[in-house]
C-alpha cells in the first residue's frame, strides 16, 4: 500500500492552494508577472521531449505530460473566461465550471501535439496578463461563488489560484520527466 504522504506530496508539490482573504497590490503585480513567465518555463521545460515522454505520469493514476498540458491550456482558457464574464456580467455569481477528468479524455487531450496547447497558452496568456494589469480595484474586488469549492472567489483570488494552478502542473510535469 502505497504512503498516503507520499501520495499526497505527488498531487501536490507545492503544497494545496492556500487563498489569502486580502492581497495587495504588490502581491497582485508579482502573482501577474509570475503568470506572463509561465508559457515560456513550459516551452523550456518540454523542450526535446520525445513522444514515449509526453505519455509519463507523475503519479500512478494521474493525467500523463501531454493531458497535462492540455489541461493547462484548457483552464488558462476557463481562468481568462470566467473574470472576463465577472467584470461583463453583473449577475456572474456562480463560475463556470468543466469537467476537468472528462475533458483530460477527449481525443485531442490524448493525442494533440502539445505544441498547439502551449501556442495557444502564449497567446492567451498575453491577452489575460493584459487583462488583469487593466483591472480597477472595484473590479477586483468583484466576487463569484464556486461551487465544487464551496468557497468565493474575489479577482485577485483568481489571480492568484491561476498563479497557483499554472506552477502546480508545471511540477507535476518535472516529476513526470525526473527534473524535480
Amino acid at each position: 500500500m502505497e504512503n498516503v504522504a507520499d501520495i499526497n506530496s505527488l498531487k501536490f508539490p507545492i503544497g494545496p492552494f492556500e487563498k489569502k482573504e486580502k492581497y495587495t497590490s504588490d502581491e497582485i503585480a508579482s502573482l501577474i508577472a509570475e503568470i506572463e513567465e509561465i508559457p515560456s518555463l513550459y516551452k523550456k521545460t518540454l523542450e526535446g521531449l520525445a513522444e514515449d515522454d509526453l505519455i509519463r505520469s507523475y503519479r500512478p493514476g494521474g493525467w500523463n505530460i501531454r493531458q497535462l498540458v492540455h489541461h493547462v491550456a484548457d483552464i488558462q482558457l476557463l481562468h481568462y473566461f470566467r473574470m472576463k464574464k465577472a467584470i461583463t456580467e453583473t449577475d456572474y455569481s456562480d463560475v463556470t465550471l468543466i469537467n476537468m477528468d472528462a475533458w483530460a479524455q477527449t481525443t485531442d487531450s490524448l493525442a494533440e501535439p502539445i505544441e498547439d496547447s502551449i501556442q495557444a497558452l502564449e497567446g492567451l496568456t498575453k491577452r489575460y496578463v493584459f487583462l488583469m494589469r487593466s483591472l480597477t480595484d472595484r473590479e477586483l474586488d468583484i466576487e463569484y461563488f464556486h461551487p465544487v469549492r464551496k468557497v468565493k472567489f474575489n479577482q485577485a483570488q483568481a489571480i492568484a489560484i491561476s498563479n497557483w494552478h499554472l506552477k502546480h502542473h508545471l511540477s507535476h510535469i518535472k516529476i513526470a520527466i525526473g527534473s524535480l
